[in-house]
Order: C-alpha cells, then structure tokens, then sequence
C-alpha cells in the first residue's frame, strides 16, 4: 500500500535540506509543469507560492450539523449613517484611508468610536458584524461596546460559531438585551462559569432580589474561586437588603470570600460590619483634650473577631503587624464617624496634627492614619473626604514664593480624583499640569473622562509645548502623547498644527505635534458622521 505524501511537505523538506541535495520531484507536485526547473532554488520559491494559494482556495466547505435554525431577531435600532458604516470598515481592517503613518494606530481609535456609536444607539451593517465581532475576540476591552452594538443578530451569529460564544457572556446595558427569565435557571446550572456570572450580574442589574435569591440556592455547593467571583456580582443593586448573606459569608471557609464581603459591607454605611468598624477605629483614633492634635492608639493583637470581619492577623504588605490592623479598622470605618465624634470637617481633621497615645510628640502615625482614610474616601464614594485630601487645586507660586504647592494626597491621587464629578476633575488635573507639567500626570489624565474638557485639552497643549521648547524628547512622555491622541478635543487640532509649524523641520516633535493633528482631524470627522 503506497501513501501519497503532501506537496507541501515535499517543499518544505527540500527548503530545509536545500535543492542541491533533495531535487523536487516533479511527478509527485501536480503542479510543476507551471515551473522553469532550469534553475531549482527559484522553482521551488513558486513552487511554495502556488502551493499557499492552492491550500487557500481548495478548501472545502464544511457539511451542515443542523438547520440554522429561525432567522435572527430584526434589529429596531437605526442603521449607522453610510459614512459611518464606511469608517467602521476602515477602522476594523485599520486602514489610514490613504493618510499614511500621518495618523495614530487607527485600533487605538475603534474604542472611542464604539462607545460613541452604542451611546446614539446606532446598529452597523449586517455584513460588517462578523468583524465586529472577530475584534471584540481579539481585544477583551472592546467585547461590552461591541456585543452591545451588534446586538441581536451578534448574538444569533455567536449561538452558532463557537469562536464568538464569548458574546453570550459578555454583561451588555443593551436595551434590546432581556436578561433569562428568573424563574428559567437552566443556565445557572448548566452553563460554563463566565455564563453563569454574566446571568447573576445581569439579573441583579434588573431585580438585585432575585439575583440574590438565585446565588443563595446554590452557594454552598459553589467552588472557593467561584464564590469570590459571584460576590463580586452583588456590587450592582447592593443594598441593606444583602446584608444578612453578606454577614454570614464572614464565616465562610475562604479568606478571601471573607475578606470580599466584609469590603462590600464596609460600603453599606449602616451595617452591623461598619458599626464594629467605627467602634474600633474611635478607640484607635481620638481627638486630644486640647483639640489641638489627633491621638493614636493602634490595635494590639487580631483577635478573632478583627478576623472574622476580614482583617488577616500577618500583614500582606510587609508593613507592621499593628500599622496593618491600623490601617484595615479605619479604612474599613464608615467617614461619617470622624465628623461626629469630633465635631470637625475633613479639612480641620486633616490639618490637625497626629501623635502617639504614648508619646504625643511623635507623628510616626500620620501617613498611615492619612493613607487609611484615603482608602475610605475611594471604597466609600465619598467626595467630600476625596476633595479634603487631594487638597486645593494646585496654582502657581507668588512672584519670590518659591516652588508651587503640591498635592496634599498620598497614596494613589489618581483613585480619590476618580471619585469627584466628572468637571471637576478634569479642572483639578489642568490645574495640576499647569504648575507640576507631564510627568506626574499620566494617570491624573487616566482618571479623567473622554475626551477631556476644553481647558484639560488646552493645558495638555501647553504643557507639551513647553516640554518641545525645552529640548525633551517626545518619546520622554510617550505614554501621554498615546492617551493625547485618543482624548484630546478635536477642537485643539488648529493649535497642535500651529505647534508643528513652530517646530523645527523634520524634527521629531515636528513629526509628533503633526500626527496628533491629523490624528484629532481624523476624531472630529469620526464623530461628526456619528452624529449625522
């Protein structure tokens, strides 16, 4: 019994072994005579050409399993207008439309333009779905835009190609989307996980109820790593109504399901959790007799009833046992408990001085009491706190005053400003790049909405022009210049052009400062055919 070998196992044996020793043997490729075998090395190079187009073309299509099934669901949203639907396609296949390497990575811009088309509450063009969707595999951050914008007929694609089941559970605000019926939980018991957590998410989204209910017929019998991850679920529609579940998952037999559960209940201001919370941390912070300073007295020991409210007796961070347990009880400790015992705003409380019970000289405890709060301030929402320790917006200093002010925060500043209004984060962070420049604030800008505000845009142009006329180089602050290019406001693009004509000729901030402007022309165009 003889064995036809491969053609393109021949081709690629005598490309390894080199012509001179393995001819090609021209009987066994079907297609030699298409070749000039006078000289060997350029045969087999054409060989190997009309091999690839060969196995590309002769595949055959594959039998049907099962009829397709109904139609897809019609679709009541209105089509992208046609320019639209056309930029879709460019940036899907990240085509520049004939504008050459004078633009971003046009990927970079599919994001922004995804957001913008589900926020209109557009749908694309069936043919481009499939697209669509083969990006959304690729890229885990555009799969909640992209699921959302493909809509029903993304969904009706993905019950039949394996490759895009992640649509099925991927957690869409899609209107068109109805989340399972509660009372039909085959998927919650049938499903794969990703499926089951998107089921829970949804469903405490429409009634947090029986989303609770749901989880609790089945939490016993749920895996360690499973239960960690449907915990998380209950921060949508999380209310006192959770606290009896919660309360008892700080019994559970993972640490980290306990630890979980005692965060969401520290969010829950009235919990019998955040009253043990605020009872510790008045015992471990104290407001002097003369009002003139704070006292600390940190926990002793982690006594069994510290662990089970999810505070771990040895420190992950390598910080001191009891400076940890300092830090976990007033992070923990609902805000509102300072002003009340004490009778002073955030402001005062942090402009106080902070001592030792013991020795009332020392401040060895004010970055950790400071940094506990600021953890407090972010878990908790609260931008009053949030405002009080990012302090006052910084401002240039008075003529012989010396360097600016820096910002109060320590910590993560990014995260507190995260938790102020959108406007008044973007004004704080202009104000911060006016005085301090670029190169503290590339996550103050990842904190801040897009596209940013007109005056965030304009300090950004500022300060990137004062970084070009001191002689720094544009890949110094390449991380900024990526992020400029997706949330600067398109309107900018006339001062960035008059940036690239100031600068020196076939410079690289020449180059920069006219790529960010063809970059914002190509944005400005994108969104206009979104709203047309």
């Amino acid at each position: 019994m003889t064995t036809t070998q491969d053609p393109w196992e021949i081709l690629q044996t005598s490309a390894l072994l080199g012509t001179d020793r393995r001819p090609l043997p021209a009987t066994a490729l079907p297609f030699a005579d298409a070749v000039d075998p006078a000289d060997p090395a350029t045969a087999l190079l054409e060989l190997a050409a009309l091999a690839t187009v060969r196995r590309r073309a002769g595949a055959l299509p594959v039998a049907a399993t099962r009829p397709p099934g109904p139609p897809a669901p019609e679709d009541p949203r209105p089509e992208l207008p046609e320019p639209a639907a056309r930029r879709l396609a460019a940036l899907l296949a990240g085509r520049t439309g004939g504008s050459g390497g004078t633009l971003a990575n046009l990927t970079e811009l599919l994001p922004q333009w995804l957001a913008t088309a589900r926020a209109r509450g557009l749908r694309p063009p069936a043919a481009l779905i499939p697209g669509l969707l083969d990006a959304a595999r690729a890229r885990g951050e555009l799969r909640s835009d992209a699921v959302a914008l493909a809509g029903p007929p993304g969904r009706w694609l993905a019950e039949r190609n394996p490759d895009w089941r992640f649509v099925l559970r991927t957690t869409t605000e899609d209107p068109t989307h109805r989340p399972a019926d509660p009372a039909d939980h085959q998927l919650w018991h049938e499903g794969l996980f990703a499926e089951r957590v998107t089921h829970l998410t949804l469903l405490r989204r429409r009634d947090p109820a029986a989303g609770l209910e749901l989880l609790r017929s089945t939490w016993s019998t749920e895996r360690a790593e499973d239960r960690l991850l449907f915990l998380d679920a209950l921060q949508d529609g999380l209310s006192p109504a959770d606290e009896p579940f919660l309360e008892a998952a700080l019994g559970d037999r993972s640490k980290n399901v306990r630890a979980t559960a005692a965060e969401l209940l520290s969010t829950l201001p009235g919990s019998a959790l955040a009253g043990r919370m605020a009872e510790r941390a008045r015992a471990a912070v104290r407001l002097a007799e003369a009002r003139t300073h704070l006292l600390v007295t940190p926990p002793a020991e982690c006594d069994a009833r510290m662990q089970r409210d999810g505070i771990t007796p040895k420190s992950p961070t390598g910080r001191g046992e009891r400076a940890w347990w300092f830090g976990e009880v007033v992070a923990a400790a609902p805000l509102a408990v300072w002003p009340e015992s004490t009778g002073l705003t955030p402001e005062q409380l942090l402009a106080l001085r902070v001592g030792d019970s013991i020795d009332e000289t020392s401040s060895s405890w004010a970055d950790d009491l400071r940094e506990a709060w600021a953890r407090a301030a972010v878990r908790q929402h609260d931008a009053d706190w949030a405002r009080a320790l990012l302090g006052p917006a910084p401002v240039p200093p008075g003529r012989g005053a010396g360097r600016a002010r820096a910002p109060r925060a320590t910590g993560a500043p990014a995260k507190l400003l995260a938790v102020l209004p959108p406007e008044e984060r973007a004004a704080w962070t202009a104000a911060f790049i006016g005085v301090h420049g670029l190169g503290e604030a590339f996550q103050l800008l990842g904190a801040c909405a897009t596209p940013w505000t007109p005056p965030l845009s304009t300090a950004v142009v500022g300060a990137l022009a004062r970084a070009a006329a001191s002689g720094a180089y544009p890949w110094s602050h390449s991380g900024v210049l990526g992020m400029t290019e997706r949330a600067l406001a398109p309107g900018e693009a006339d001062a960035v052009e008059e940036l690239a004509a100031s600068a020196a000729p076939d410079s690289a901030w020449s180059e920069t400062f006219a790529r960010l402007a063809g970059t914002l022309r190509f944005r400005a165009a994108m969104l206009a055919e979104l709203a047309g």
